[in-house]
C-alpha cells in the first residue's frame, strides 16, 4: 500500500484583506477590497489623493478599525490583536515628526528603547539601520536639521530597528528631489533583497513602475486593477513601440515585418521603422530574431518604456471616494 504524501499548506500571505471597506460617518473610504500579498512582494498602491490609499495602510498598521471585513498580517487579525500585529510591522506615515533637540544617534536610541530592545544589542542595532540607510555620517546631526529625503530614510531607519518582516510606507516619495527619490528607491531594492515584504503608496507612478513586483490601483476607495505591470497592461491591451533602424531596408521588408505574428503596425519614418507590438503575443528576442529571418541589418533597436501613466488613465475616471 502506497504511503501518500501529504501536501504542504499554502505559506500564509503576509496581508490578507479580505472585503474591507472603512467608513467616516456618511463618506466611504474604501469599499469592498480584497488583497493579498506574499512574502518577498514589492507591491505598489496606486492613486489619486483621497482614494483610499492612507485609510487602508491605516487599517494594516493597526491605527483604524474596519467597518466591515478581514484584515490579516501574518495570519493575525488586526482588530482582535493589535499588539501582536505591530511587533510584525513597521509603518512610516506620509508626514515625518520629529523630535526637537535630538541628534539621529540620540532619536533611534530612544525608539529601540520603545520597541523593548535589550540595552546590550541597542548599540549595534542602532549602528546596523544606520549603515543600511546611509545615514552613518549623519550620527551626531540634530534630527530637525535633516533634509526631506534624510528624515525619510531616518524614518525607515526607526521602523527597521525591531527587524519588522511587512513595512508600509505611505507616499514615501512625496516632496523629495530627484536624486533623494534615487535613494530611496535603491534602499527599497536593498531591504526587498533581504526578504522584506513592502506595501508602499504613491501617486508617483513611473517610480514605482520601476522596482514593484506587483501593482494595485485603486480608485474611489476601489480596487480598479491588480497584478504585475505586464498584467495590466496585457488587460488594456496596451502596446508597446519598438524603433528600428535597418541598413537595408526595403518596402517588401516592410511588408513582411507587418505579417509577423503580434506586430500591429510598421510605419516607416524618416530614419527607422515604428513598430508597434503586442508583448504578450511577441516578446522583444523574438522580435528580433523575426527580423533578422527577414535578412535585416539591424543598427538601432529601441523599444520604448511601457506608459504607467497611459495604463492609470485608462483604468480610472478621475473619482475620490
Amino acid at each position: 500500500m502506497e504511503t501518500e504524501i501529504p501536501v504542504p499548506a499554502p505559506p500564509i500571505p503576509v496581508v490578507d484583506i479580505q472585503n474591507l471597506s472603512v467608513s467616516y460617518g456618511h463618506q466611504t473610504a474604501v469599499r469592498n477590497l480584497s488583497l493579498t500579498i506574499p512574502a518577498g512582494e514589492v507591491f505598489g498602491f496606486i492613486g489619486p489623493n483621497g482614494a483610499g490609499k492612507t485609510t487602508t495602510i491605516k487599517v494594516l498598521a493597526t491605527l483604524l478599525k474596519p467597518t466591515s471585513g478581514s484584515v490579516r498580517v501574518l495570519g493575525t487579525n488586526v482588530m482582535y490583536s493589535p499588539q501582536q500585529v505591530r511587533r510584525n510591522i513597521g509603518y512610516v506615515p506620509d508626514s515625518f515628526g520629529v523630535y526637537e533637540d535630538l541628534t539621529v544617534a540620540e532619536y533611534l536610541s530612544f525608539f529601540a528603547a520603545a520597541y523593548r530592545i535589550e540595552w546590550d544589542n541597542r548599540a549595534a542595532t542602532v549602528k546596523d539601520v544606520l549603515a543600511l540607510t546611509d545615514l552613518g555620517n549623519k550620527v551626531d546631526a540634530q534630527v530637525d536639521s535633516l533634509s526631506r529625503g534624510m528624515k525619510q530614510r531616518l524614518g525607515i531607519a526607526r521602523v527597521l530597528l525591531h527587524d519588522p518582516q511587512l513595512l508600509l510606507l505611505d507616499e514615501p516619495a512625496s516632496g523629495l528631489d530627484p536624486r533623494a527619490r534615487i535613494e530611496l528607491r535603491e534602499l527599497l531594492k536593498e531591504l526587498q533583497r533581504m526578504g522584506k515584504t513592502i506595501l508602499v503608496s504613491s501617486h508617483i507612478l513611473h517610480e514605482l513602475s520601476q522596482f514593484c513586483t506587483r501593482i494595485g490601483i485603486i480608485e474611489a476607495g476601489q480596487l480598479v486593477a491588480e497584478g504585475s505591470l505586464m498584467d495590466i497592461y496585457r488587460k488594456l491591451d496596451l502596446k508597446r513601440t519598438v524603433h528600428v533602424q535597418i541598413s537595408n531596408l526595403t518596402p517588401q521588408m516592410v511588408e513582411g515585418i507587418r505579417r509577423i505574428l503580434g506586430i500591429t503596425s510598421a510605419e516607416e519614418l524618416a530614419d527607422r521603422v515604428a513598430i508597434q507590438v503586442r508583448e504578450d503575443e511577441l516578446a522583444m528576442e523574438d522580435l528580433l530574431d523575426a527580423l533578422r529571418g527577414l535578412g535585416a541589418r539591424i543598427r538601432m533597436f529601441q523599444p520604448e518604456a511601457m506608459d504607467m501613466e497611459t495604463a492609470f488613465m485608462k483604468l480610472t475616471e478621475g473619482k475620490v471616494s
